[in-house]
């Protein structure tokens, strides 16, 4: 007998197989992919702030700097962030200019003319009846020079600026202009921006409004003092964008 003939070797392709070509393209794709998601993604300036303060407590090397703007990377893939501890002080220069703005307009103002600041913003709150007519949203003209100064200020700055009605819970006159008091909040607000958009020449694109009618109040509305406190219209520089904060 003779030997069986061999079996003919397997043929075998040169290079890679031909999976590894979709590999790579599904791989390409995917980075492709994250680094887009990288891209539009946004600094969190309360997380940043927070690591700024920490590094200040634990180095000692963190000075003070007082600026409005979201902290911005060089580069995409790995940010570099300035070594300034970014907080806006409550003795800042902003702070002083507001003050004295509505001091030498308005004077002592009654009580009617409040305004505090932390290190995130600068609020001012125009309490009562000292802006508006009760159930009315124009502004009264002894409350406009005020305003004028105020928009001086907030001008020389690039931050936006929030806007925010509140009233009390007393509804309003059957007949009249708003039916709502949240209507009524939201107008006043809207005066406001007008005057500031008009008078103070400030950019459209910084100025927001909201209108919260009796739903935030400060105080009690059981008693007319509390009531006085929550019919108030808000100016807030610097605002986090958490709408509880507002």
């Amino acid at each position: 007998m003779g030997k069986p003939d061999p079996e003919p070797a397997e043929v075998v392709e040169e290079g890679a197989p031909l999976w590894v070509v979709t590999f790579g393209d599904l791989m390409s794709l995917l980075l492709c992919f994250f680094v887009l998601l990288l891209s539009f993604s946004e600094m969190d300036r309360q997380k940043y702030k927070e690591l700024s303060g920490s590094m200040q407590n634990a180095f000692g090397v963190q000075r003070k700097k007082q600026v409005f703007d979201i902290p911005k990377g060089e580069k995409i893939i790995a940010k570099n962030f300035d070594q300034e501890a970014i907080t806006l002080s409550t003795e800042s220069d902003i702070v002083e200019q507001v003050r004295k703005a509505i001091q030498d307009t308005f004077g002592g103002a009654g009580g009617m003319i409040k305004f505090d600041a932390d290190e995130y913003k600068v609020r001012i709150r125009l309490m009562g009846e000292s802006t508006f007519h009760s159930g009315r949203a124009d502004i009264l003209e002894p409350m406009k020079p005020v305003l004028a100064r105020v928009a001086e200020v907030f001008k020389k700055n690039g931050e936006n600026i929030i806007i925010a009605g509140h009233t009390d819970n007393v509804p309003l006159k059957k007949g009249g202009r708003f039916k709502t008091n949240l209507q009524l909040s939201m107008a006043r607000a809207a005066s406001v921006a007008d005057f500031f958009l008009s008078e103070g020449s400030i950019a459209p694109d910084r100025i927001s409004t909201m209108g919260f009618g009796e739903h935030r109040p400060l105080d009690s509305n059981d008693t007319p003092q509390g009531r006085q406190k929550n019919r108030r219209v808000e100016i807030i520089l610097g605002a986090m964008p958490d709408l509880n904060q507002i």
